[in-house]
């Protein structure tokens, strides 16, 4: 029986890698798995028993801390098309300039801003990518520095809250932690604030450090180029640049971490919140609502038809005692906990290789949580851990998504080796920040 949830899940492994829909995988198989053990092995599956998956299914649709995922991604959008990026990348240009490596730390710092406001990586770097890029390459930025900085900062919206991968995960980790302490999305947010944050101060260094090692690499920029910055509003145009998303990002974190508002009602505020700052921008009209809202539902959609077939695999996998075979192997094994952190972090770092981040919440998380479960650690701390590591998977090639949208932007002469280059010192900072995290586990808790 337990060999059949193997099977399963090999399975399915092998047919997502193969390029098939996620979501029609994930519950196609795990039916015909359920009908194929019906028939042929009725002592190891009743099909009686799968009328429980419904119960499953509207407990999906109906939970409402999933509600926060739509209204998250529709504030992302509408923050992408008010121009609010520009006017921010803009102003840090000015405000760092002087500075070796400046126009490249401005946008890191404007990662973390729109991270903080949107939470949409593919939205970031498309954006960061138009706007900056020529001008980074232009002023005489390394392409592999310019494009590394780029492509890493446009991924600071998975780990800094309100994020969309922190709700998805938070939610799979309780309904998969069975006799566990839950993991409030509230306090998952708090919890990766800091460590995202403190993974901002490394990025920042990196490139400063790297601009004096070699300046060549990121010059500074000249005082007549700073007056391109400029003009007469400029002090205006600061305040205005840091009040608007500053504002939001008080008014949804805020709400949080105050205890004023749930997540997702955070979420319907951050959403009210995005379109009055388009109307601000002067940006909003009829085409605006309609193009935010078909993308909205798109990406909504994609999320949740894997969520469903995600629930319809986890439950035939229990089923068939699949995370019973697991905790077991690993308890016989007599592996420490720390080791088996370590073995999970390594195949979520591989299978971020191959696989996206919604995947790897969707299939992997919700098997290894019983796991840690049986070790006693910390859920939330283990939470944080997957999501910095998932956070690498849009960066490493072949299919990280990042490296994509970046690509898709970039002027013709920019490489992919160049990209790939770049983002070689980036995962590397990440590495090194998952390794602190393990260490000093209190550091989640300090907020």
């Amino acid at each position: 029986m337990e060999v059949l949830a193997i099977i399963l899940f090999v399975a399915i492994f092998i047919t997502i890698l193969k390029g098939y829909p996620v979501s029609f995988t994930l519950g196609g198989l795990s039916i015909l798995m359920a009908i194929g053990c019906s028939i042929f092995a009725p002592d190891f599956v009743d099909m009686r028993d799968m009328r429980l998956l419904s119960n499953r299914i509207f407990g999906v649709v109906n939970n409402y801390v999933l509600m926060a995922v739509p209204l998250f991604i529709f504030m992302g959008i509408m923050l992408e098309k008010s121009g609010i990026a520009e006017a921010l990348l803009d102003t840090m240009a000015v405000l760092f300039g002087k500075i070796k490596g400046g126009l490249a730390i401005s946008v890191i710092v404007v990662g973390a801003l729109l991270a903080a406001s949107t939470g949409i990586v593919g939205a970031t770097v498309v954006t960061m990518g138009l706007i900056s890029l020529p001008s980074l390459l232009k002023r005489g930025y390394s392409v592999s520095l310019a494009t590394g900085t780029i492509a890493a900062s446009g991924t600071l919206g998975v780990i800094i809250p309100p994020s969309i991968l922190l709700v998805l995960l938070a939610d799979t980790i309780n309904s998969s932690n069975r006799g566990g302490s839950p993991v409030d999305v509230g306090l998952m947010f708090k919890a990766a604030l800091l460590p995202g944050l403190f993974l901002v101060l490394c990025y920042i260094l990196y490139v400063y450090i790297k601009a004096h090692i070699h300046p060549e690499e990121a010059p500074v920029l000249t005082d007549e180029e700073l007056k391109e910055f400029k003009d007469e509003d400029f002090s205006k145009k600061i305040v205005q640049a840091f009040v608007l998303p500053l504002s939001l990002i008080v008014l949804v974190l805020g709400s949080i971490f105050a205890g004023i508002a749930s997540p997702t009602e955070a979420a319907a505020v951050g959403a009210m919140g995005a379109i009055l700052l388009t109307v601000l921008k002067k940006k909003l009209s009829v085409k605006i609502l309609h193009e935010v809202g078909l993308q909205t539902v798109h990406l909504t959609s994609m999320v949740f038809f894997i969520l469903l077939g995600a629930t319809t695999f986890a439950f035939l996998f229990r089923l068939l005692g699949g995370d019973e075979l697991l905790v077991d192997f690993v308890q016989s094994a007599n592996l420490s906990p720390y080791v088996f952190l370590l073995i999970v972090m390594l195949i979520l770092f591989v299978a971020g290789f191959f696989i996206d981040f919604i995947e790897i919440i969707f299939i992997i998380v919700p098997v290894v949580t019983p796991l840690f479960n049986a070790f006693g650690l910390d859920m939330l701390w283990v939470g944080v851990l997957i999501a910095l590591n998932l956070q690498i998977s849009f960066l490493t090639p072949p299919f990280g998504f990042s490296l994509f949208y970046l690509k898709g932007v970039a002027p013709p002469e920019v490489k992919t080796s160049d990209i790939y280059k770049g983002i070689v010192p980036f995962i590397v900072i990440q590495a090194v920040v998952i390794g602190l995290i393990i260490i000093f586990p209190g550091l989640i808790r300090i907020l």
